[in-house]
């Protein structure tokens, strides 16, 4: 009995702890994207970096090149925590943006060409694909249970219910066909067994009366010649 409270403390604790982290992050963004003013404009100037070397990488300086990368950083951490943390159907869109960013400091970290931000939408468009389909298959179900008010589930819950009642209709209606059909076989049955009764002519009480008269009329005559 005492496990159970533990273990909902300890999550209460896990998720206030990492609830005040995001909100830790969110609030410093601003002042993350200031740290580039802190770095030197020398142009042959360099970071080092848990032991990472950054130079200026084609930028005119090494200030120009981290405030671009920290253009990129925050907006992309920040949509991070709002996909992470959303509950909204259309949360799967946040997914566009996220990359475009990550594309976007990629090719400034990685590509050699003198012009950048170029090329990310090219790349976004097999993720577009795949993202937009299924978002507007979401929101299509969306508007038609909560705004024309169809349900695509209750419906076929509905045809499942309709159909095991067809079902069981067609078997009651074979098990009335058998009763009726026994009942039909049952009562010719009776009907012939009872013939004995209801006919005078063939009844068996008749047919034994008019036997003892035929041999007491014999026996008579009988007993008359003899």
């Amino acid at each position: 009995m005492t496990e159970e409270p533990n273990e909902t403390r300890l999550k209460i604790k896990k998720r206030i702890l990492i609830e005040s982290l995001v909100a830790f992050f969110i609030l410093i963004s601003p002042f993350v994207f200031k740290l580039h003013e802190y770095i030197s404009n020398d142009p042959e100037a360099t970071i080092n970096f848990l032991g990472i070397t950054i130079d200026k990488n084609g930028f005119p300086n090494i200030n120009v090149y981290v405030w671009f990368l920290l253009g990129k950083l925050v907006p992309l951490y920040l949509l991070l925590i709002w996909f992470f943390s959303c509950r909204h159907w259309w949360y799967h869109i946040i997914l566009i943006p996220i990359l475009m960013y990550a594309f976007q400091i990629f090719e400034g970290v990685v590509s050699d060409d003198k012009y950048i931000d170029t090329e990310n939408i090219l790349w976004l468009l097999p993720f577009c694909m795949i993202v937009v389909p299924v978002v507007y298959f979401i929101r299509i179900k969306l508007y038609d249970k909560h705004v024309n008010g169809i349900d695509l589930e209750a419906m076929e819950a509905e045809l499942t219910v309709l159909k095991k009642k067809q079902a069981a209709r067609s078997d009651n209606k074979k098990l009335d066909k058998f009763i009726s059909s026994e009942t039909a076989n049952n009562s010719s049955s009776d009907h012939q067994s009872t013939s004995d009764v209801t006919d005078p002519k063939l009844a068996t009480g008749n047919i034994e009366s008019t036997f003892k008269q035929v041999q007491d009329r014999v026996n008579n005559w009988l007993h008359l010649n003899f």
